[in-house]
């Protein structure tokens, strides 16, 4: 039995189970949402600083654009969350109903499963009739609906890790634009957005288990198409006195 996992046969630096997908599945989620807060952001402040110098107005903005995408990313969340939470529950309560009043077939449902998987009848029917007198519930909502009842998603929670990492990803381009002079302030934003996309789309694709490069180049990308088009408008609202 492998002293890291506890599962016979485990590699030691290969994590396993739903707790590590899960975690793995808010990490991701938690580079998606600081990615979103940096091409926002920056496209915003990079339009107004086109457009004005006034460090007044760009703090306005980009302060305003950090606390309207915050709020959408969360109020976004909390409400996807909540509707596939409900939809867990309600499976999970079809479940234990059946469980209840029709436990024969239940098992006959779990032996089939394991006999589906390539297990002998023999060995299904003993593996299904172990799980059930351990925890009937459990085995059948993660067998028949891959659910673990009691690591179901905590919206509050969903939306509060979105608002945060939404947050981290827009102070960068808000920071950018304001500290460096006001010559260097569109140049140094569009380095440090760029360079911080390339840093997301990385290790968003580490994540994923795809190609970095290709990842790293169709974010880049459309940060720096954001930023151009956004900073096309801001010089052109400036020249027409807008």
């Amino acid at each position: 039995m492998d002293r890291t996992t506890g599962a016979p046969g485990a590699h030691p630096h290969e994590p396993h189970g739903n707790g590590f997908a899960s975690k793995l599945n808010w990490l991701r989620a938690g580079v998606l949402g600081a990615n979103d807060g940096i091409v926002s952001t920056a496209g915003l402040v990079v339009g107004v600083a086109a457009a004005t110098t006034d460090t007044q107005a760009l703090f306005t903005a980009g302060v305003a654009g950090l606390s309207a995408g915050a709020i959408s990313m969360a109020v976004g969340e909390y409400v996807s969350v909540s509707t596939q939470r409900d939809s867990e529950r309600a499976l999970l309560a079809k479940e234990r109903r059946e469980l209840r009043d029709e436990p024969d077939y239940e098992l006959a449902e779990l032996t089939g499963i394991y006999r589906a998987k390539g297990l002998t009848p023999e060995t299904a029917r003993k593996v299904a009739e172990e799980l059930t007198a351990h925890d009937a519930f459990t085995a059948h909502a993660e067998a028949e609906l891959g659910l673990n009842p009691a690591e179901l998603t905590n919206p509050w929670q969903a939306a509060f890790s979105s608002a945060v990492a939404f947050t981290l990803g827009a102070l960068l381009p808000l920071l950018a634009i304001l500290l460096p002079p006001v010559t260097a302030r569109i140049p140094v934003t569009f380095g440090a957005v760029l360079a911080a996309l390339a840093l997301t789309g990385s290790v968003s694709a580490r994540l994923g288990g795809s190609s970095r490069g290709r990842a790293v180049i169709r974010v880049v990308l459309g940060g720096a198409l954001a930023m151009a088009v956004t900073y096309g408008i801001g010089q052109l609202t400036d020249v027409a006195g807008i």
